[in-house]
């Protein structure tokens, strides 16, 4: 079973930025939407390794988002 986390992409002023709500720590940076996304997953793959390799338990994924009018 694959976990999922709630990844937040937000555009900055020639790039794009990410994080992981449940992954402190976690982030990464990218030219396009597309390239920040791919080097976020390389960083939630090595963090991930590294929780293991510390023998902590994995984050567990509990974020949620939720679009709103005004």
């Amino acid at each position: 079973m694959r976990t999922k986390y709630l990844a937040v992409v937000e555009r900055a002023a020639r790039n794009y930025s990410a994080y992981l709500p449940d992954v402190p720590g976690c982030v990464a940076t990218g030219r396009t939407k597309a390239a920040c996304l791919a080097n976020l997953r390389e960083a939630l793959a090595m963090h991930l390794h590294g929780v293991v390799q510390d023998g902590m338990d994995l984050p567990r994924p509990c974020a949620e988002a939720r679009l709103m009018s005004v």
